[in-house]
C-alpha cells in the first residue's frame, strides 16, 4: 500500500513548467525544488527555483503531453511513485508513467557566467513589441547595439543587408566600446516578466526575471562582435 502523501503543483509551476517546454520537449525533475531544461542543440539552458519541493526523481518524455494531462483536472493533487505519478481531481485519475532518464536531454552542469560586458533591463512591453515586429516584417533575427550612449534592440535578418529593421532603446551604455551581439528570436522564449540582461563579449548571455527565480542562459550567435 503506498505511503505517498498527495501534492498540489501551483499555476506558476505549471507555467514554468509550459515555458521550459517550448525549450525541450522532455525534461528531467531531481529531487528539490529547482527545475531546468536544455535545448536539444544545447544553445539554451534554463534553471527556476519553484515553491514545491519534490521527494521523486523523475522524468517525462512529453511536457506537453503530461501538461495536457493535468488540464484534464480543476484542481489536481499529485502523487509522485518510483514509476509513476498519480494525478488526481474529482473527476478521475491517472497513472503517468515515467522516462528512463537516460533518454532525455538534460543539464549536465553548471555554467561559469563571464563577466558582463552589456547590461540592461529588458520589459516585457520592450520584448512583445520586438517579438511583433519580428513577425509583421518576417525576420528571425535580434541585435544588440550601441550608437555610443544607447543601447538598442533590432529585430532584423542579418542574412540580408536590404532587411527591414524595427530597434528599440532598452537602456544607456557607460563604454567606450562598439558592439553588434546576435541572438535567434527562436532562442528567446522568455516567461512573461521583465529581466535584467548580461551579454559577455563570447558565446553567453543570461536573462533573470526580475519577479521570478527564473533565470535563461543564451548562446549568442557566432558572428557576434564586441569590440574593445
Amino acid at each position: 500500500m503506498s505511503t505517498t502523501t498527495a501534492m498540489k503543483i501551483s499555476k506558476k509551476t505549471l507555467d514554468i513548467l509550459k515555458n521550459f517546454a517550448s525549450i525541450n520537449s522532455n525534461i528531467l525533475v531531481h529531487p528539490g525544488n529547482m527545475i531546468s531544461t536544455i535545448s536539444p542543440v544545447k544553445n539554451v539552458l534554463a534553471e527556476a527555483t519553484v515553491e514545491e519541493t519534490f521527494d521523486t526523481e523523475f522524468g517525462i518524455w512529453d511536457l506537453n503531453k503530461f501538461l495536457g494531462v493535468v488540464s484534464l483536472f480543476n484542481d489536481p493533487e499529485f502523487e509522485f511513485e518510483d514509476k509513476y505519478v498519480r494525478i488526481s481531481g474529482s473527476n478521475g485519475s491517472v497513472k503517468y508513467h515515467y522516462c528512463e532518464p537516460k533518454l532525455l536531454t538534460v543539464p549536465t552542469k553548471k555554467i561559469n557566467m563571464p563577466q558582463s560586458a552589456i547590461e540592461f533591463v529588458l520589459t516585457q512591453k520592450k520584448f512583445a513589441e520586438l517579438q511583433k515586429a519580428a513577425s509583421v516584417l518576417q525576420v528571425s533575427d535580434i541585435s544588440v547595439t550601441n550608437d555610443g550612449s544607447l543601447i538598442s534592440m533590432t529585430a532584423l535578418d542579418k542574412a540580408d543587408v536590404g532587411s527591414n529593421t524595427y530597434s528599440i532603446g532598452v537602456g544607456e551604455y557607460e563604454g567606450s566600446n562598439a558592439f553588434e551581439m546576435f541572438f535567434k528570436i527562436d532562442n528567446l522564449k522568455l516567461l512573461q516578466g521583465d529581466y535584467n540582461v548580461e551579454i559577455c563579449e563570447k558565446v553567453v548571455s543570461k536573462f533573470s526575471h526580475q519577479n521570478m527565480n527564473v533565470n535563461y542562459w543564451i548562446a549568442l550567435e557566432a558572428d557576434s562582435n564586441y569590440n574593445k
